[in-house]
């Protein structure tokens, strides 16, 4: 095996996934003897779904799912308004309400496929990094020890990680002081809110509703409570949900039915994140990287992202196609993009109590905020890579339309090498980087001239000309005589004047070089050292 996985979530996966569509050989273990069939909502939002289309699993998933368009708000029984989704432009603008054990079966699905399935009943119990390889020993469930070596171990095992613990690496958190959820599923008497199908949220005094239906008619409450003290162990029996719904709702006598009593629990949540996430041979990502437990899934989505960050890069630096500094950038952008998320959700109005003076003013200005872009776009936070080591924006200033180096590639629909048009995320590959400039400026000696700075580069580059259908499309992809340099994971890596070309040949250089763990100076080489979240920054709060 070239690496091996520990933790078969949708974090570890998605990388198996990833490796194995870059050729790479994987063995993915978990400690747990089955698959779990705990019946519990996620939500995948627009990057990470992205992401998974990428790896070839968004189809069967939107199968699986059903497409949120909004979700109604309501003061206790007073309506406020409608927070619509898919205001993003993707091809999966909208969030995709799925139950998470189908995703981890899909997934499973489609590793075997590859040619990899997952070893059960395997316990990581120690792991050793060394200058080539790392050592680690597993106890089956027959009782035997195995030992074992690999070049790469990634640890995707989840908050009490075997990897990050026996590595010594920190999981340095704050935790959720005043905030209590309590979850179940249940079949009401009626349904509440004004719209059966879709999800509702229900805001009153200290506390907040959020309610999503699931397959099969029934509904998953969270009830997000502001109170002191610790989380009880056990899980909220059918009459306290009952009464902490109906309180909320204002609906004396509420009947529900519990449907699915192992989905209950009962949760403090508290914001974790690694002090760092490689450690040589050993990498973090999903929960043993960063993890808070929300309603809206976006620990369980960032996961996802940081797996399809990690895979192609890991690729790159097992084949010799670039330097282990690579694996740097992978834990500075996940870590600030852990940060981003956690500072975004900290002001996020569905899980947030408010006290009653609060409560009232915020409900009072929902209706009048509600089509404001900004303010629906909240609970789907976007922070790309921008500053990181990887991004270098080496355009004019007054050149400011179009995407900027760190940014996801827009979607933007173009015709290439014929007159259809299509999505360009079509266009771009998982295996390769890809090279985007205006066909209008595509002459034969320019492409030529970049085609040979892209053979300098050991892995492959494709040359993409691209025409915007019309020019609102235009304005999105930026100013005609710049060149975008796309990464595998669909992230725009470098942004520079098309007239020269040396630029690109200086990023691809630095890149397959190992100082990526240095920022661009003025000149557009790797010349000024950078951290870009120092450890032990993270703690008792957002640096």
């Amino acid at each position: 095996m070239d690496v091996c996985v520990v933790g078969a979530g949708p974090a570890g996966l998605t990388l198996a996934i990833g490796l194995r569509r870059l050729g790479l050989r994987v063995r993915i273990v978990d400690r747990a003897t089955a698959a779990a069939r705990e019946v519990r909502p996620l939500v995948l939002w627009a990057r990470a779904r992205e992401a998974l289309d990428a790896l070839g699993v968004g189809a069967v998933l939107r199968r699986h799912g059903r497409e949120a368009d909004a979700v109604t708000i309501h003061a206790r029984d007073r309506f406020l308004g409608e927070l619509t989704t898919g205001w993003a432009l993707s091809a999966h603008a909208r969030p995709l309400a799925v139950a998470r054990h189908d995703v981890e079966r899909l997934l499973r699905e489609e590793l075997a496929r590859l040619g990899t399935r997952v070893e059960w009943s395997a316990e990581l119990t120690g792991v050793e990094v060394h200058e080539d390889r790392a050592a680690f020993t597993l106890r089956h469930g027959d009782g035997r020890v195995e030992a074992a070596a690999a070049p790469w171990i990634v640890g995707c095992e989840g908050v009490s990680s075997v990897v990050r613990d026996r590595l010594g690496i920190p999981f340095e958190s704050r935790p959720g002081v005043g905030l209590l959820v309590a979850q179940g599923a249940a079949r009401p008497g009626r349904p509440p809110g004004e719209r059966p199908g879709g999800g509702r949220l229900f805001l009153a005094p200290h506390r907040s509703l959020l309610v999503l239906p699931r397959p099969g008619g029934d509904l998953r409450f969270f009830c997000f409570l502001d109170g002191p003290g610790t989380a009880p162990a056990a899980a909220p029996s059918r009459a306290e949900l009952r009464d902490l719904v109906a309180d909320t709702l204002r609906v004396p006598g509420l009947r529900l039915l519990t449907t699915d009593r192992a989905g209950q629990d009962r949760d403090r949540p508290g914001d974790r994140i690694a002090a760092r996430l490689r450690h040589g041979r050993a990498l973090l990502a999903g929960g043993a990287a960063h993890a808070w437990d929300r309603a809206a899934g976006h620990g369980v989505n960032l996961g996802i992202l940081g797996a399809h960050n990690l895979a192609w890069k890991l690729a790159a630096v097992h084949r010799g196609q670039a330097g282990e500094g690579l694996l740097d950038t992978y834990s500075d952008e996940q870590r600030r993009m852990a940060v981003r998320y956690v500072r975004a959700m900290r002001f996020d109005f569905m899980e947030r109590p408010l006290p009653p003076l609060g409560h009232r003013a915020f409900t009072a200005a929902v209706p009048g905020a509600l089509p404001r872009r900004g303010f629906r776009r909240r609970p789907d936070p976007r922070p790309g890579h921008r500053g990181g080591a990887l991004s270098w924006h080496l355009a004019a200033p007054y050149h400011r339309a179009g995407p900027r180096a760190g940014d996801r590639m827009p979607d933007v629909r173009v015709a290439a090498a014929g007159p259809v048009a299509r999505r360009i995320h079509d266009l771009l590959g998982y295996g390769r980087w890809t090279l985007v400039l205006r066909a209008g400026r595509a002459e034969p000696a320019l492409v030529d001239a970049l085609r040979r700075e892209c053979a300098r580069f050991p892995a492959p580059v494709r040359i993409l000309p691209v025409t915007p259908r019309d020019g609102i499309e235009a304005g999105r992809l930026g100013h005609p005589g710049l060149l975008c340099l796309v990464r595998p994971d669909g992230y725009v890596g470098l942004v520079a004047p098309l007239a020269r070309p040396a630029l690109l040949g200086a990023y691809l250089a630095a890149l397959g070089h190992a100082r990526t763990d240095r920022s661009p100076g003025p000149r557009g080489n790797l010349s000024t050292p950078r951290r870009v979240i120092p450890p032990g920054v993270y703690r008792g709060g957002v640096p």
